[in-house]
């Protein structure tokens, strides 16, 4: 997220920046899975998991490594194949328990109540686009099933990482919980933990994760 400021701000979004992206470079992404998708599902019962926003594949390969039928979808094709391809390479049971799926997370609708877990991660949108991702999300998860939100917080802002000077795409898990009916989901974890990663001049810094894990009801 960090290139936000060079560009129109809808430009960010389309399928032509993402994919101009990823086909500039070997890699975008450390080809590692979210820290936050391992710490919070490591011992959740696997069942069909729905990704968005995945990139090159990463948290999507750790899933199906990991017991799970997992379903990625994001707006970028070059990423798309290159994360069929990489799952491929972890092996034919990994490769066989992924889908992958090019769609517009703006206007997508994915299946209601279909999946044990929704996750998103650093899905980075502006109001009230990002509210209503949030909501068609939620609406997403089956009972019993998982929501995993997790972005940057607008603490990071203070920091050296880069992060684009916009502050209305950054988020708190509050706000995330804020916009889901009580009476439908048990909050697990509404947080804001920290880790360290290096800025561009190479320093470790403290940044903050808004982190929003929930189970539905029903």
């Amino acid at each position: 997220m960090t290139h936000l400021h060079e560009h129109d701000p809808s430009d960010f979004y389309s399928q032509e920046f993402w994919d101009e992206r990823y086909s500039s470079t070997g890699a975008v992404w450390s080809g590692n899975p979210n820290p936050r998708v391992v710490e919070q599902l490591a011992s959740v019962t696997p069942g069909r998991a729905l990704d968005i926003g995945c990139g090159e594949g990463a948290d999507v390969i750790w899933l199906a490594a990991n017991g799970w039928d997992a379903t990625g979808v994001d707006v970028s094709m070059v990423a798309l194949d290159r994360a069929a391809a990489r799952a491929a390479e972890a092996g034919a049971a990994v490769a066989a328990h992924t889908t992958w799926q090019q769609v517009d997370i703006r206007s997508w609708e994915p299946p209601a109540g279909q999946f044990d877990l929704v996750s998103a991660q650093f899905m980075q949108l502006p109001e009230p686009t990002r509210g209503d991702l949030h909501r068609r999300l939620a609406a997403a998860v089956r009972p019993g099933g998982h929501l995993l939100i997790v972005g940057h917080h607008p603490a990071d802002l203070k920091t050296s990482v880069g992060r684009p000077d916009v502050p209305d795409i950054m988020f708190t898990a509050e706000q995330v919980a804020a916009a889901l009916e009580p009476e439908s989901w048990e909050i697990l974890v509404c947080a804001a933990p920290e880790r360290e990663i290096q800025d561009p001049e190479g320093n470790l810094v403290a940044i903050q994760d808004a982190v929003l894990h929930a189970v539905r009801r029903h």
